[in-house]
C-alpha cells in the first residue's frame, strides 16, 4: 500500500507530531519538578523523579488496549480515543493537591498517549518494511526530538510568565491540534479486510505469537534495558545539572545541546541504515555505549562531580550511540510481527516499558550526590544488551544450519 492522501513529507511530520505529544508531556515538566513537589508537599528528591517514571507507566499499560484496539476499528479512531483520555488526565493533573492524585493523571497521561505512540509505529509498519521502514522511523524520530530540543526552555517559560499548571494547558492545546491535523490529513492505513476483532484472547494469542520470535522479544528485552538507563537520565537530569552542578537557568540549554547529539546520529542513521542494515548498526552502537560507560567510570571512580564540561562530553557520547538504538531495535523487533502489527507494537511496547520503569527507578534512587551510579547503570544495561544480541545472532545463524 502506497500513501497517497499525504506527502510522504507531511506523512513524516504527522507521525513525528503524534509521538511528539509525548515527549511534550514528559520534557515540558522537568523545569518544574522541584517547583511541583513544593506545591504538593513532596519531601524526598527520589519522589520528583516519580512526577517523569509514572507516565511511563501508562505508556506500558496503554498498548495492550490500544493495539488489539487499533486492529479491531482502525488506526485512526483508536487514536481519537488516546487523546481523549489524555486531555481528561490533564485535568487530573491541573486539579491535583497530593503526590498520589498527581501520579494518577500521570499514568492516565501515559495510557492516553500511548494510543498515538503505539499506532504511529503501526502505520508506519502497514505502509513500510525492512530497512526501508526502519529510514522513514529515523526521519520520524529527527522530527520528534526537536521536541526534547525546546520542551524544557518552553516549560521554563511558561513556568517565568505563569504557573506549572500552564504547561499542562499547553500540552492540552497542542495535543488538540495534532488530532485536528490528523483527522484531516491522514487515510486510514488498516483496510476492512485486515481488521481482527477485538477479544482478549487476542491480546494472549498475539503475545504468544510474538514471544515465539526469538528476534521479536531479544530485541525487544534490548529495547527495555536502553530505554530503561536513558530515563533514569531524563528523571535525574534535572537534579544533576540545577542540584548537583547549580546550573538551574542553564539547564534547559543543557538538555537541549545533549538532545542534540541524538538528533546527529539519528539523522546519519537515515542514510548508514540503507547502506549497512540496521543489525550492524546496532551491534557497533551498542558495543559504542558500553564501552564509554567503562571509560567513564575508569576515569572519575573516586571522582563524585566531575567539571560539567566532561561530564557533558561524556553524556553527548552516550546519546550519540543511544541516537543509532531507539528506531532501529524498535523496527528490528517489528520486522517478524508485520502481520499482527498493531498487536505485536503493544506487547513488544508494554515489555520494554515495564522493564524500563523499574530499572530507571532503581538506578535512579543513587544517583543523588554523583553521576557515577548512572554510568554504572549505562554500562550494566548495554552489556545485559550485549549479550542478548550475540544470542540472538547465535539462534540466527542455527536456525540457518
Amino acid at each position: 500500500m502506497e500513501q497517497k492522501n499525504t506527502s510522504q513529507l507531511e506523512f513524516i511530520a504527522l507521525m513525528a507530531a503524534l509521538m511528539s505529544v509525548t515527549a511534550l508531556a514528559i520534557d515540558a515538566l522537568l523545569p518544574a519538578l522541584d517547583i511541583i513537589a513544593f506545591d504538593l508537599g513532596i519531601l524526598l528528591q527520589a519522589d520528583n523523579q516519580l512526577l517523569v517514571t509514572m507516565i511511563f507507566i501508562g505508556l506500558g499499560l496503554g498498548p495492550l488496549l490500544f493495539g488489539p484496539l487499533s486492529d479491531a476499528i482502525g488506526r485512526k479512531p483508536s487514536v481519537y480515543i488516546g487523546f481523549f483520555v489524555f486531555l481528561m488526565a490533564s485535568v487530573v493533573c491541573i486539579k491535583a493537591t497530593s503526590l498520589e492524585l498527581m501520579i494518577l493523571g500521570r499514568i492516565l497521561q501515559g495510557i492516553g498517549l500511548s494510543a498515538p505512540r503505539t499506532i504511529c509505529i503501526a502505520i508506519i509498519r502497514d505502509l513500510y518494511h525492512g530497512d526501508y521502514m526502519a529510514r522513514i522511523m529515523s526521519f520520524v524520530t529527527i522530527l520528534f526530538l526537536l521536541i526534547p530540543i525546546v520542551a524544557p526552555a518552553m516549560g521554563k517559560f511558561i513556568l517565568d510568565n505563569g504557573n506549572w499548571k500552564g504547561i499542562f494547558y499547553v500540552q492540552g492545546v497542542i495535543g488538540i491540534f495534532v488530532t485536528i491535523w490528523f483527522w484531516i490529513r491522514q487515510k486510514e492505513t488498516l483496510v476492512q479486510t485486515k481488521r481482527i476483532p477485538f477479544k482478549f484472547n487476542r491480546i494472549i494469542q498475539g503475545a504468544k505469537q510474538t514471544l515465539s520470535h526469538t528476534r521479536s522479544i531479544g530485541f525487544t528485552l534490548i529495547s527495555g534495558l536502553i530505554v530503561g538507563s536513558f530515563l533514569v537520565y531524563l528523571s535525574a537530569s534535572q537534579h544533576i545539572f540545577q542540584q548537583q552542578y547549580g546550573l538551574k537557568e542553564e539547564f534547559p540549554y543543557i538538555f537541549a545541546g545533549i538532545a542534540i547529539a541524538i538528533g546527529i546520529a539519528i539523522l546519519l542513521n537515515g542514510s548508514f541504515v540503507v547502506k549497512y542494515g540496521m543489525e550492524k548498526l546496532v551491534t557497533l552502537s551498542l558495543l559504542g555505549y558500553f564501552l564509554v560507560s567503562i571509560l567513564y567510570i575508569i576515569i572519575f571512580f573516586n571522582t563524585p562531580t566531575p567539571h560539567i564540561v566532561y561530564l557533558l562530553i561524556f553524556f553527548a557520547l552516550q546519546f550519540f550511540f543511544i541516537g543509532f538504538l531507539f528506531g532501529n531495535i524498535r523496527a528490528l523487533a517489528m520486522e517478524p510481527v508485520g502481520h499482527i502489527a498493531g498487536i505485536a507494537a503493544a506487547i513488544t511496547g508494554f515489555i520494554s516499558t515495564m522493564m524500563a520503569v523499574p530499572i530507571s527507578t532503581l538506578i535512579g534512587r543513587f544517583v543523588t550526590a554523583s553521576t557515577l551510579p548512572l554510568f554504572i547503570g549505562f554500562a550494566c544495561c548495554s552489556g545485559i544488551s550485549l549479550l542478548i544480541l550475540g544470542y540472538i545472532k547465535l539462534h540466527s545463524k542455527s536456525k540457518i544450519v
